[in-house]
């Protein structure tokens, strides 16, 4: 039976990957943990976006979840407080009127330290079909999501339920 998962999509900070892959607390963790770990339900805990100054600003009023399922689906949401808290300066769109939200399935290729989002539908319609590898990373806790593109500088804390 398959249910329909709603969760939340985050912004990243772009770090060099592999020095930042290197400083994951998984680095060293046998083959299927980092998926394992994934797996479940994640609520937002905070932002941090370039605001129109390029400078980081770390965004703590909007609500969002994540969930990664055992088989391989997952779903993202994220509403912003003010539907102007979305930043406009990534390179691409993911919110629409102050909400991101997307799903489909997902890959984990522990190596790399990265999480591939298989889009199959989202309500900014330009990201259905696209595949959105992320860089993930644990740190006490939290399961921190980073863009894997260069030229975007976002990041999404979550926190298990």
């Amino acid at each position: 039976m398959k249910a329909l998962f709603c969760g939340t999509l985050a912004v990243v900070v772009a770090l060099s990957g592999p020095s930042w892959a290197q400083s994951t607390e998984r680095k060293n963790a046998s083959p299927g943990l980092a998926r394992e770990t994934l797996v479940g339900a994640w609520h937002l805990l905070w932002l941090d976006e370039p605001g129109a100054d390029g400078k980081l600003k770390r965004i703590t009023d909007a609500k969002g979840s994540l969930i990664y399922t055992p088989d391989g689906h997952m779903s993202v949401q994220v509403m912003y407080s003010k539907p102007e808290s979305a930043s406009s300066n990534n390179p691409v769109a993911y919110a629409q009127g102050g909400y991101e939200g997307s799903f489909g399935r997902y890959d984990v290729n522990e190596a790399a330290h990265t999480v591939t989002h298989h889009v199959e539908g989202a309500n900014v319609r330009a990201l259905v079909g696209k595949d959105l590898p992320r860089m993930y990373q644990f740190s006490d806790g939290h399961l921190i999501i980073r863009s894997s593109r260069t030229d975007e500088r976002w990041s999404v804390t979550w926190e298990h339920y």
